[in-house]
């Protein structure tokens, strides 16, 4: 037994020291508090643990008490809403009030106003509480076109998030394109193989990311012909267009929009579409010593707008005063400095910074810029020109999301085959969309505007999968014939 007394003793110290060494804050992770929160969330686990163990320090300031926080997390909001649409099913079947959870943090507006508009939150208390934090100095209630909280106090903006473009400066030069600026960029054909994309109906962020591609392209038309039919059509055909470009040059879809930014860090793909706080996250793990880093993330100059990550309090939740003090210290000076002050200083998160930018205007000041991991992010002031339109598109984002997919994801491999036979058979200097091949390949006479608007997007509103699927499986099944025709005619010496 004394020969072994020394291998116990170093198993006991390995489990206790963990144990030893926490510290008081990490108990809203241990599941022994005195109080319980209960929150769903897409956020990773930097912004969980980041928030819980400083929110539990205040709890326990405030009342004395220690709290633990039982985080879900199903995966991203597409998955959210799933869990929350089935549960709640059940819970109003059975005549319960609500769900057993108390907040929804984290993911994007679209998905906030959803469950808003389904009557799941409660008016939050913030607004009440704490009126001066609303006004265009602190949090507006509008920016870029977006909205940064319900105009019932049902939900709130807690931090700012914008759709970008990550690349990796090796491969784009060894490729030998431009570097990507907008958009339009990764639908160069020089890009074909590399580009890494996410699939929409598995994120809301990604969707956004391609909705504002096409309202890009729309509000361009608008600018210049006017805001008629006419000018919607062909903004809406070239924002399909564009979708189609990125998509042939796609490597893959993934269901995980998080793989795009490490992917493009590994140099598996050149160039992606992300959003913000992935994109400067992987920047920063791959910064050298000089400062540079071969992964970037860059605001496509005039096509991206700046949106909020909200959070609400659900109706029925076991405890609404602390979800709704919860809130409160996501919008205080507090709990908003912790998604960017850099670890470790002041105010600041205790392991790593989110790497998200706060909603509040008034914290963009030199003072606590100086402690900011991105203190040149200056989101009021660089915002690049674009504004949201929520009448062009905003009653039409599931509907896009499944398009995509027909369009794009179901008949990927047609669609690179009749891409490689254009690339190979248009000569230089000719516009692919130009050539006879490429308009076949871009017909999207089938999906207009009209259509998207007048029978789809009530389709979808439907919720009816079966009726949904019939019908994308047919537009899917024009698109792929249109791709095998391209390739033919391409093959053929562009006779079509």
């Amino acid at each position: 037994m004394r020969r072994f007394l020394p291998i116990l003793l170093l198993l006991v110290a390995v489990i206790a020291a963990p144990i030893l060494m926490r510290r008081s804050s990490d108990l809203a992770d241990s599941g022994q508090g005195q109080d319980r929160l209960v929150i769903i969330t897409p956020h990773n686990e930097t912004i969980r643990s980041e928030f819980g163990e400083a929110f539990a320090r205040h709890w326990k300031d405030k009342t004395g008490r220690t709290l633990n926080i039982d985080w879900r997390i199903p995966g991203g909001t597409s998955d959210i809403r799933r869990v929350l649409d089935s549960s709640f099913k059940a819970a109003d079947d059975l005549g319960s009030p609500g769900v057993g959870i108390d907040i929804f943090f984290g993911g994007g507006e679209p998905d906030f106003k959803l469950q808003a508009e389904k009557g799941r939150f409660v008016e939050l208390e913030v607004f009440t509480r704490h009126p001066e934090w609303f006004s265009d100095e602190v949090i507006p209630a509008r920016f870029t076109g977006e909205s940064y909280y319900d105009k019932d106090h049902k939900w709130v903006g807690t931090c700012l998030s914008q759709m970008g473009i990550c690349y990796n400066v090796n491969s784009v030069a060894r490729l030998g394109v431009p570097v990507p600026r907008c958009w339009s960029d990764l639908g160069d054909p020089g890009y074909a193989g590399y580009i890494a994309l996410a699939d929409p109906t598995k994120s809301s962020s990604v969707g956004r990311a391609f909705e504002m591609m096409i309202q890009e392209q729309m509000q361009a038309v608008i600018a210049e012909k006017g805001d008629t039919p006419e000018s919607r059509e062909e903004g809406w055909r070239n924002g399909l267009n564009l979708l189609q470009r990125l998509a042939a040059n796609a490597r893959y879809f993934t269901d995980s929009a998080s793989k795009v930014p490490h992917d493009v860090a590994q140099g598996s793909a050149a160039a992606g579409t992300c959003i913000d706080f992935y994109g400067r996250t992987y920047e920063e793990k791959r910064k050298k010593a000089d400062g540079t880093s071969r992964i970037r993330w860059t605001a496509p100059v005039g096509g991206t707008s700046l949106s909020v990550d909200p959070i609400a309090v659900f109706r029925g939740g076991p405890r609404g005063d602390i979800a709704q003090e919860f809130v409160i210290f996501c919008l205080s000076p507090a709990g908003q400095l912790l998604w960017n002050v850099r670890a470790g200083l002041p105010g600041g998160p205790s392991q790593t910074s989110p790497r998200r930018l706060p909603v509040r205007k008034d914290l963009y000041t030199t003072e606590h810029l100086a402690s900011f991991a991105d203190a040149d992010a200056l989101p009021y002031e660089r915002s690049a020109g674009f504004e949201y339109k929520r009448e062009l598109t905003g009653s039409a984002f599931s509907a896009m999301a499944q398009i995509f997919r027909a369009m794009c994801i179901d008949p990927h491999d047609e669609m690179k085959a009749g891409w490689k036979a254009m690339r190979d058979d248009t000569g230089p200097g000719v516009a692919l969309e130009d050539s006879a091949a490429g308009k076949v390949f871009f017909d999207v006479s089938h999906l207009t505007y009209a259509r998207l608007m007048n029978e789809i997007v009530p389709l979808v509103g439907k919720k009816d999968p079966l009726a949904t699927m019939r019908e994308m499986t047919k537009i899917s099944a024009v698109f792929r014939t249109n791709y095998e025709k391209a390739a033919l005619i391409a093959e053929e010496g562009g006779q079509p």
